[in-house]
């Protein structure tokens, strides 16, 4: 070794050193990327609203207010377009109207205008009009963002506004935020309602607390389970023809879009898992581990209307996996049989009252219209509220 300049120098860097240096600064970088994409998402997020309150504000002051608003929003897309380039179209500035409308009770940084600007003089007018202005904060800071999450672009956004229930828009911005969902994955869980699907299958305090803010953990068996399920991703027609195995493979085969439909916590272990008595062998359809609630979650399909001897068979899978396979780590397991129909007396008659791990759920192949599927849930909702009384 020499010294040079102060600093020691060797005469050769191994691959090792190199690599782990690459290793940490791939990791900075990536860290610096996702901090960026985060900002520049709230940033045209709440530059967005502040465009819509303007043409809010504009249309408010209008004497004819139909025909005053078409022209100006034809007038400033035009204008930023020529400024800006793409983005701007007649459709993009009405969305930008209808996302102020939609969030109007989200709080933006409040803006001050320079003296002698013409905007200062009359304090209930703290909204932008254009030009340069001065501020108290700058409002494309993400803490200024007031309830609009960074992690969710316009694009998600644009999705969020066309929910007309109020409870179930925020409970998709938040679940979208929570578990990563992309701009697809959250048009598909809206377009097939799995809010009023999760109001069905739980209790609706429950799942109204997952609108919130801070949102709910995942506490319970109940908690991760819904009705019904929705698989139309698969491609398969409904048909009495269907075979298990077949559902099974498409199943496996689209994982990806599976475990969205599951939600999240959970992880594949296995497909046509064997469990062994005195000889004997069964195979549980496909195995899951639950990391939320730490416990295996066994999955077991049927292509007819549940029987007892389907809830049978499930509960001595679920017994199985608690004494041949579960460690002390793990909580106990949970069962679910995933049918085309069911009779919930008969769920009741086989199971415990206190029963908090074997469940049955359908599951739908093709879904039908919104408002069919809407009546469907309804007409559900109202069979288990009278079978309750």
């Amino acid at each position: 070794m020499v010294e040079c300049g102060g600093l020691p120098h060797t005469s050769a860097i191994t691959g090792s050193d190199t690599t782990a240096l690459f290793d940490r600064v791939v990791v900075i970088l990536e860290d610096a990327r996702r901090h960026v994409s985060r900002t520049v998402n709230i940033a045209m997020v709440v530059a967005y609203w502040l465009i819509g309150r303007e043409i809010v504000q504009e249309l408010q002051g209008g004497a004819s207010k139909a025909e005053y608003g078409k022209q100006i929003i034809v007038d400033l897309s035009r204008q930023l377009t020529e400024r800006y380039g793409k983005g701007f179209s007649v459709p993009n500035v009405r969305n930008f109207r209808q996302f102020y409308l939609v969030y109007q009770h989200r709080t933006p940084p409040e803006i001050r205008y320079p003296v002698g600007s013409g905007f200062g003089h009359d304090p209930e007018k703290r909204y932008p009009v254009g030009g340069e202005f001065m501020q108290k904060q700058h409002p494309m800071d993400v803490e200024s963002a007031q309830r609009f999450h960074p992690d969710l672009s316009w694009s998600h956004y644009r999705a969020l506004m066309r929910v007309d229930n109020e409870e179930a828009r925020q409970f998709y911005e938040q679940e979208a935020a929570r578990n990563q969902w992309n701009k697809r994955q959250l048009e598909r869980q809206i377009n097939t309602l799995l809010f009023e699907r999760l109001l069905k299958s739980r209790d609706k305090g429950d799942v109204l607390q997952l609108a919130n803010q801070e949102g709910k953990a995942t506490e319970h068996p109940i908690d991760i389970i819904k009705d019904p399920y929705a698989l139309e991703f698969l491609g398969l027609p409904e048909s009495h023809r269907l075979l298990e195995s077949n559902l099974e493979t498409a199943l496996t085969t689209n994982m990806q879009e599976f475990l969205l439909e599951l939600g999240a916590g959970f992880a594949f272990v296995a497909r046509q898992k064997r469990l062994t008595l005195d000889g004997d062998h069964f195979y549980a359809d496909l195995v899951f581990y639950h990391v939320r609630l730490r416990c295996y979650v066994i999955i077991d399909l049927k292509t007819e209307k549940l029987t007892h001897g389907d809830i049978g068979q499930m509960q001595m899978y679920v017994n199985y996996f608690d004494r041949e396979v579960c460690t002390q780590q793990d909580n106990p397991t949970i069962g679910l049989i995933l049918c085309t129909d069911k009779n919930d007396a008969v769920v009741e008659y086989v199971l415990d009252k206190g029963n908090e791990r074997i469940f049955a759920s359908r599951y739908k192949l093709e879904l039908p219209p919104k408002e069919e599927l809407r009546r469907l849930l309804l007409e559900w909702r109202s069979e288990n509220e009278a079978d309750k009384l």
